[in-house]
C-alpha cells in the first residue's frame, strides 16, 4: 500500500550503499551505517530553504502577536471579519502559519519509509508484518531495490557484535536469520540504549536552544509578550508547547526505543545532529540580517533628522515676508 514510499527510500539507501561500498567495502558495517546517515542528509539538504523559511516565519509570527491581538479583541464577536483581517495581516507580513508543517510532514513518510525497509531485510519472524520465512528463503529473496547479495551483506553487518536491523524487543525466532552472529538480547539492549540516549538527548537540546533564543529576544524586547483577555491562555499554551518539547518529545522518544533497529537509531541520531548544527547557523544568520535591518533603520533616522543649529532657510517669496511684515 506504501509502496510509492519505500521503493524511493530503498533506492536512496541502494544508492549510497553503492558509494560507500566502493569506497569500503559493500559487506562493512560502516558503509551501511553511512548509507542511512547520507539518506538522512540528502532528506535534509532538499528541506534547507523550507526549513529557513519555517524559521523566518516563526520570527514573522513572533512579531505579529500585538497585531494578531488587536484583530481578537476588534473583531471578537465577528468571526469572519476576524479570519479576513488574520489572513490579510499574513500576506503584508509575507507569512504562512502552515510553513511550519512542510518539514515535519516531509520527514514523516521518510521515516516510515526507512523504518519498513530495514526492517524487512529480516522477514523470518511471525510477528506482525513479518512473513515468516526460513533463514534460506529470506537471505536468497530481495528487498525492494536490494539484491538477495545486498540483503545477505546486511544481514551479516554488525556494530559491535549486533545485527544492524536488530531492535530490543525482537523476537527470538528472528535470531536465527543473522547467521555467523552470536548474540543475546542484553548485547542488543546494550547497543541499542545507548543510541536511543544519545537521540533523546539531542532532541532535548535542540528544543532547548529554540526556547533560549526565545527568551533572549523576548528579554531584548524582540519579542512582545502576549497581552488582552487571552494573554492568560496564550501564555499557558506557549508554556505547554515548550515543556512538549522540551521533555515530552524526548521521554517518548527513550519509551518507545524498544521499537527501533540500530539502522533507525542512527538514521535518528543524524537527523538530530544536523538539526543541531542546521539551527545555530539559520540563527546565527538571522541575528546578523536582524542587526543590519537595525542598523539601517537607524541610520535612516538619523539621515532625516535636523542637524542640531542648523540655520533655517526661508523660502518665502520677498513680497510675501514684506507683506507679513505689515
Amino acid at each position: 500500500m506504501l509502496n510509492f514510499i519505500y521503493w524511493p527510500i530503498s533506492w536512496v539507501l541502494w544508492f549510497w550503499h553503492k558509494v560507500f561500498g566502493f569506497i569500503l567495502s559493500p559487506d562493512s558495517a560502516l558503509s551501511w551505517i553511512l548509507s542511512i546517515v547520507f539518506l538522512t542528509f540528502t532528506l535534509r539538504t532538499l528541506l534547507v530553504k523550507p526549513m529557513v523559511n519555517q524559521m523566518r516565519s516563526m520570527r514573522k509570527m513572533q512579531e505579529m502577536q500585538p497585531k494578531m491581538q488587536e484583530i481578537r479583541q476588534k473583531y471578537k464577536n465577528d468571526q469572519q471579519k476576524m479570519a479576513e483581517e488574520t489572513q490579510k495581516l499574513y500576506k503584508e507580513m509575507g507569512t504562512n502559519p502552515l510553513a511550519s508543517c512542510i518539514v515535519p510532514l516531509a520527514q514523516m513518510p521518510v521515516f516510515i519509509g526507512l523504518f519498513h525497509v530495514l526492517r524487512s531485510f529480516n522477514r523470518t519472524g511471525t510477528g506482525p508484518n513479518q512473513l515468516g520465512l526460513s533463514v534460506e528463503e529470506n537471505r536468497n529473496l530481495a528487498n525492494y531495490a536490494f539484491s538477495p547479495e545486498d540483503v545477505r551483506s546486511f544481514l551479516d553487518a554488525d556494530f559491535f557484535g549486533v545485527p544492524l536491523s536488530a531492535y530490543m524487543s525482537m523476537p527470538e525466532d528472528a535470531f536465527a536469520a543473522f547467521t555467523g552472529l552470536d548474540f543475546t538480547r542484553a548485547n542488543i539492549i546494550m547497543v541499542c540504549l545507548p543510541l536511543v540516549l544519545i537521540s533523546a538527548t539531542f532532541t532535548h537540546l535542540n528544543a532547548r536552544m529554540s526556547m533560549n533564543r526565545q527568551a533572549a529576544r523576548r528579554a531584548a524586547g524582540k519579542v512582545n509578550s502576549p497581552s488582552g483577555d487571552n494573554a492568560a491562555m496564550m501564555e499557558q499554551q506557549m508554556q505547554m508547547m515548550n515543556k512538549m518539547m522540551l521533555w515530552v518529545f524526548p521521554v517518548m522518544i527513550i519509551a518507545s526505543g524498544f521499537l527501533w533497529h540500530i539502522g533507525l537509531l542512527f538514521y535518528m541520531l543524524a537527523n538530530n545532529v544536523w538539526t543541531f548544527f542546521q539551527t545555530r547557523i539559520v540563527f546565527a544568520k538571522m541575528d546578523a540580517e536582524e542587526e543590519a535591518e537595525e542598523r539601517a533603520k537607524a541610520e535612516a533616522k538619523r539621515a532625516s533628522a535636523p542637524v542640531v543649529g542648523a540655520r533655517k532657510v526661508d523660502k518665502r517669496s520677498k513680497k510675501q515676508r514684506k507683506q507679513q511684515g505689515k
